[in-house]
């Protein structure tokens, strides 16, 4: 492994150090392993994209969205079909919805931690390639 972080890994670290309101109210609610025991990470690459929080024990990933997603819908589509097809659920959040109505956000990832995964895993050899979280 290279010393180098690449040019993901420094946009990922950036993306942590400049979190919303609503990133840094979820991040102290789902780290330490305060949900069930289920660990989670925050700005994470995977293939082109990187995500703001993920389980990867449930490839469970958390995106918290900001006004400027509005106007990127297809783009956004796109990320989660892609996300999808890597064994992945996709649980998104409007950043005022995690701020004025944080507990039932908290409740609706519990909910999508106790339900079977919708999507299992693509079999050895399919999906993504190249290095990823999973």
């Amino acid at each position: 492994m290279s010393k180098h972080p690449s040019l993901q890994q420094q946009h990922a670290r950036e993306l942590r150090r400049n979190s919303t309101d609503a990133e840094k109210w979820l991040w102290q609610r789902l780290r330490n392993r305060q949900l069930l025991g289920h660990k989670f990470r925050r700005q994470v690459p995977i293939g082109p994209y990187i995500v703001d929080f993920i389980c990867l024990e449930r490839r469970l990933l958390i995106e918290v969205d900001g006004s400027q997603h509005r106007q990127q819908e297809d783009y956004d589509e796109g990320r989660s079909q892609f996300l999808a097809m890597q064994g992945c659920r996709v649980l998104r959040y409007w950043n005022n919805e995690v701020l004025q109505q944080g507990e039932a956000v908290l409740e609706s990832i519990l909910q999508a931690l106790l339900a079977p995964h919708p999507n299992p895993s693509p079999r050895r050899g399919e999906g993504l390639r190249g290095p990823t979280p999973f």
